[in-house]
């Protein structure tokens, strides 16, 4: 008599911004992302991490941001389990190369994928990548992602770089807040929805579409009644994540 083999599930979470000076307690929440790490780590298959996971993330040659010890530590034996660790660049952590590949065995996307999981089609991205934004929004990701201009930024001491960052990403999340107090959940994903429904006239295949970026729990169901589109939230206040276990797409939050 042969014994069914444990369901082994996928997950999806998106931004903990680890390393922010915004929340009263930003080590009690990666302790807790920790936590939610341990609780599904006997059933996990693979895990992506649609971007933003870091406040801010830059790799020298010999330099890492300090901090976030125990999150990577935790992506280091999820890796040594067997399990896939994805990690998506978000508008806060672009700047991830060659040391989480090489230390913890994460996969890093740059961009949109588009993947079979489990029989059905789903389009994965951080959210900024996508759609219509103001042209400054693009010129300043343009120049983020412009190996010329990374190289140059590479070349000031990180007693700078990183100090400015950190005050940069401050000022940003205080004036996106005051501007999207106001704001519903669906405004928050518009522009997302505009581009899954134009995306899905030349691309009718895909299933789901999931995002980060928006920092709310959102669950849709497309035009053609058939592809939903999801937001996962964040790790600072919401503490959700997705689950896919095959048939079914659940969103959560934890609270362990």
């Amino acid at each position: 008599m042969t014994q069914d083999l444990p369901t082994k599930n996928i997950y999806f979470a998106s931004d903990a911004h680890l390393g922010n000076r915004y929340l009263d307690n930003p080590m009690a929440a990666e302790k807790k992302l920790v936590r939610w790490l341990d609780s599904i780590k006997n059933d996990a298959k693979a895990i992506y991490f649609l971007g933003d996971m870091f406040d801010y993330w830059y790799e020298y040659k010999y330099v890492v941001p300090r901090g976030h010890v125990r999150f990577l530590g935790k992506l280091a034996e999820l890796s040594d389990m067997g399990i896939e660790i994805h990690l998506f660049i978000g508008n806060h952590d672009i700047w991830m190369f060659d040391y989480l590949p090489e230390e913890v065995g994460a996969t890093i996307h740059q961009g949109p994928l588009t993947i079979d999981l489990s029989g059905k089609c789903f389009f994965l991205a951080h959210g900024d990548e996508v759609g219509k934004h103001k042209p400054t929004f693009r010129f300043l990701q343009a120049m983020f992602r412009n190996k010329i201009c990374q190289f140059f930024y590479g070349g000031i001491h990180p007693r700078w770089t990183f100090g400015f960052a950190k005050r940069w990403s401050l000022s940003s999340r205080k004036s996106g807040i005051e501007s999207q107090k106001q704001d519903t959940d669906e405004n928050k994903a518009a522009y997302l929805i505009s581009f899954a429904e134009e995306y899905l006239q030349t691309h009718p295949d895909i299933d789901f579409f999931i995002f980060g970026h928006r920092h709310v729990l959102f669950d849709k169901l497309l035009s053609n009644n058939t592809s939903r589109l999801l937001i996962a939230g964040d790790w600072m206040k919401l503490f959700s994540y997705i689950k896919w276990d095959g048939n079914q797409l659940i969103m959560n939050q934890f609270n362990g």
